[in-house]
């Protein structure tokens, strides 16, 4: 019989690449995640794992198979979720999941407020890019993302939006003759929304400026201040630097930029998500609305 620690064996190899890694994720020994393995494609009756050098790898059979896994794990940990969230939403789950610049400034003190009038509900928050966020929320993995517009063809419901305006900042000292095309341009790492709107502006320039990326929205900041270059930023998560003069806004053909926050859950939410959607729209301090209606 297919089990969750099946599953999970599986996913797990898939995600870090080895049986060693797998078994050190989840505590347990090499011999139990290969076991897991084998039982798994003795059920299915098709090979999930071919030999590769020393260690293995995923069959067509199986790649194909472990998406199936996320899935229904995801479906799993949310049933469990729902129904717990259903009994006592006040003692539920709440499984989010955020963009790096929304995790490290639109959600903490949105949490620390939730947390205060909710203090039984069992918080969990990834932070990761876009391109991760939104699978997390198609398989499952979450009840509910905050980001940018969601893509095309999820099946998700949008709950609540909030202003986010992005911008162009470097040091005071740039903004006098600023010129996009000789700056030092500081960009965000890979499968950042931010990162890909930043190299939709520089395509619209004639030159091809100079570019240093880095690992995360801090750090791009951080590089800001200390004079190594402008980046493309939400004002609201730099607001404190403005108002300080560690940085200045820079005139950029093209900004600023609307690109506001969305509140993200899947169709049918559980009744602790909507514990937490109705605290985004009714807190006093919070910027959230509910989404114009089309």
């Amino acid at each position: 019989m297919t089990t969750n620690a099946r599953l999970r064996a599986l996913v797990e190899l898939a995600d870090a690449g080895s049986v060693r890694a797998a078994a050190q994720r989840l505590v347990v020994t090499e011999s139990s995640v290969s076991a897991a393995i084998g039982a798994l494609a003795a059920e299915i009756g098709v090979p999930l794992v071919d030999r590769d050098g020393r260690g293995v790898r995923l069959t067509p059979a199986g790649l194909r198979y472990v998406a199936y896994a996320r899935r229904i794990l995801g479906l799993h940990a949310e049933a469990v979720a729902a129904a717990r969230g259903e009994a006592d939403p006040e003692r539920g789950p709440l499984r989010l999941a955020a963009v790096t610049t929304a995790g490290e400034h639109v959600l903490p003190t949105l949490l620390a407020s939730f947390r205060a009038e909710h203090p039984d509900v069992v918080l969990g928050l990834e932070v990761a890019p876009r391109g991760l966020v939104w699978p997390m929320l198609a398989n499952h993995e979450v009840d509910l993302v905050v980001a940018g517009r969601p893509p095309a063809g999820l099946a998700a419901k949008v709950r609540a939006t909030s202003p986010n305006t992005l911008v162009v900042v470097g040091p005071p000292a740039a903004v006098a003759g600023f010129d996009p095309a000789a700056a030092t341009w500081l960009m965000r790492e890979p499968g950042s929304g931010v990162r890909a709107t930043a190299a939709t502006l520089l395509d619209g320039l004639d030159a091809a400026p100079a570019q240093l990326v880095l690992g995360s929205h801090a750090a791009v900041v951080a590089a800001a201040v200390a004079g190594l270059g402008v980046t493309l930023v939400s004002r609201q998560a730099v607001r404190l630097h403005l108002e300080s003069g560690a940085l200045a806004e820079l005139p950029m053909p093209g900004t600023p930029l609307d690109r506001p926050w969305h509140a993200v859950s899947q169709p049918v939410a559980t009744a602790t998500t909507d514990l937490f959607v109705t605290h985004l729209l009714t807190h006093p301090t919070s910027s959230w609305q509910p989404p114009a209606s089309r």
